[in-house]
């Protein structure tokens, strides 16, 4: 009934609606893709040239770095054991049944 009544007084066309359901489809497409178009018709990307620029310049920091720096002497033994251990904790977390009620019992 508000169609019709939309209709008789020409606020609605067939036309405007499907306009209408392609923009948004556009606009859906455009977010998946990370792209977003704004009211004013510029675009909005998900990284910034901010965020962009220091990216870059971390990743050049990375790669020079390495060959201007001299080398560094190995570490201690024990602190090459230091990720197997933690490793070896997030494997008993990981493992142990989620219904505990004393932790104890099962170390």
């Amino acid at each position: 009934m508000y169609l019709e009544v939309l209709k008789a007084c020409g606020c609605y066309s067939m036309a405007s609606s499907r306009t209408r359901t392609q923009q948004q489809h556009q606009m859906e497409l455009r977010k998946t893709q990370g792209v977003v178009v704004q009211g004013s018709g510029t675009k909005k990307t998900y990284f910034s040239i901010e965020s962009f620029l220091l990216l870059v310049c971390l990743t050049a920091s990375l790669l020079i770095l390495p060959l201007v720096l001299p080398p560094l002497p190995p570490p201690p033994l024990m602190l090459l054991l230091l990720p197997i251990g933690i490793l070896l904790v997030l494997l008993l977390l990981g493992l142990m049944p989620s219904d505990v009620r004393d932790i104890t019992s099962y170390l």
